[in-house]
């Protein structure tokens, strides 16, 4: 595994996100590989790796004032042995090869997780949707389809939102590529509900994380009610883990954004998160104006030199970090164990840093990565896809039963896959392993290819 990592290096070099989320799959894989001498014969880990494609191109626009802008695309289609590629557009000025290609590769064992016929992808644009005007980012979509159009399609890749990329972007990508298609059809998910779209799609990923977590506490006989919970970010993922939480009888007392958190000791009432939506959703504004509205709330602004988050330094039972990569370093996990954290779920994807899960793991506390826990967002696109091809429009129990039923069924793997390859009880291994030998599977069944 050290020289497979090496090799690894070598051919990547620099791209620190994509190598850390490699290097926690090895580690978890290495007594499938001792089991399955076959799948060391077949190099499958080696071309698990490796993208498929890398489709990376120019993307001009024009901006308000006439000026040409020009942004980079990318979109990696990692890994079509099970499904099409699936997986979100990233819109933020954070992304980069590595950090697209260790989410194409996180979304491979997620997609496999979810019982759903799909594989990994992912994509994105250097372009910050922030402060730009409705007609920059309608200019910015079109352009950035006029390329993309040629490389997905309903059976082949199938994009979905992610940072940067709500209704709103989905909308302007749609028109543009039903234009230059000319043809109506499932290519993108977390459409609207009057073309296409799915009930309980932008409430999946939070519902289902929650859903995830549930499941956990009830291995343990416990439930959420009167438990408190810290929350990090305070977009799609957060506003609707929060949502659930209350649902179930959790007290949430933290959101976020870039800016800074808020700590509301009396807990964010479901009139409080509506306040939240609307500033979030709509107003786009930033967290602080929470504390402003709400005074019993404490606003903390980001400290840059402090080394660690203050967020998760409150007394709570449960975590949720749901704002962005490695945003829990070795300080944070120790101040959350510290002050009796009993669960960490993750909202993000790899949002904590290899030595923060590492004293999760040695503290015994119920941890889920994010590739388990946060699949809820793409299971419901799969179902999305599903609606599509028999054109059809499920209600929204209808769609949230078969959530509750996907988390529940990545539960089950996840525990069953830890424990058969002895480490009962590790999330991590279990959900690295049960998303692995799926697509292990498929790719010897289908040759060299």
């Amino acid at each position: 595994m050290s020289n497979f990592m090496k090799m690894c290096e070598a051919r990547n070099p620099g791209e620190l996100e994509f190598l850390q989320a490699v290097s926690e799959v090895v580690e978890s894989v290495e007594p499938v590989l001792e089991k399955h001498p076959e799948y060391r014969s077949a190099k499958i880990l080696e071309r698990m790796v490796e993208p498929e494609r890398v489709i990376i191109f120019r993307v001009p626009w024009v901006d308000d004032n006439g000026e040409i802008q020009i942004n980079r695309g990318y979109r990696i289609q990692m890994n079509s042995a099970i499904g099409p590629y699936k997986g979100g557009l990233r819109f933020h000025p954070s992304v980069n090869l590595s950090i697209l290609k260790f989410l194409g590769f996180e979304q491979v064992y997620k997609n496999a997780l979810t019982t759903l016929p799909m594989g990994g992808g992912k994509g994105g644009s250097d372009f910050n949707p922030k402060g730009k005007s409705e007609g920059e980012v309608m200019r910015f979509c079109h352009s950035f389809m006029a390329e993309l159009f040629r490389y997905i399609g309903s059976n082949t890749d199938v994009p979905a939102g992610d940072i940067g990329v709500g209704a709103r972007e989905i909308g302007f990508l749609f028109g543009m590529y039903k234009k230059l298609r000319n043809e109506f059809t499932g290519v993108l998910t977390g459409k609207g509900l009057t073309w296409g779209g799915s009930l309980i799609r932008p409430e999946a990923t939070g519902y289902g994380m929650v859903y995830f977590a549930a499941e956990m506490l009830a291995s343990h006989d416990e439930t959420f009610e009167g438990k408190t919970c810290l929350v990090s970010g305070s977009g799609n993922v957060a506003q609707y883990s929060a949502e659930k939480i209350i649902d179930l009888g959790g007290k949430v007392v933290t959101l976020s954004d870039s800016s800074g958190y808020i700590y509301d000791e009396s807990g964010i009432t479901r009139e409080k998160l509506d306040y939240v939506m609307y500033l979030k959703n709509v107003e786009r504004a930033r967290i602080k104006e929470y504390a402003e509205k709400y005074p019993e709330a404490v606003y903390t602004p980001v400290d840059p030199v402090l080394g660690y988050n203050p967020l998760w330094n409150h007394k709570a039972d449960c975590a949720f970090p749901c704002a962005t990569q490695n945003e829990i370093n070795a300080k944070d996990a120790k101040n959350l164990v510290d002050n009796g954290i009993k669960l960490v779920s993750e909202g993000a994807n790899m949002p904590t840093m290899p030595e923060g899960v590492e004293i999760f793991i040695d503290a015994g506390i119920l941890y889920a990565p994010g590739k388990a826990s946060n699949a809820g967002g793409v299971s419901v696109s799969g179902l999305e896809m599903t609606q599509n091809s028999m054109r059809l429009s499920w209600t929204s129990k209808e769609v949230d039963d078969y959530l509750k039923k996907i988390m529940k069924s990545i539960h089950t793997s996840c525990v069953e896959a830890a424990k058969e390859y002895g480490t009962p009880g590790n999330y991590v291994n279990g959900a690295n392993i049960a998303g692995f030998t799926k697509v292990a599977e498929a790719m010897m069944a289908q040759g060299v290819v």
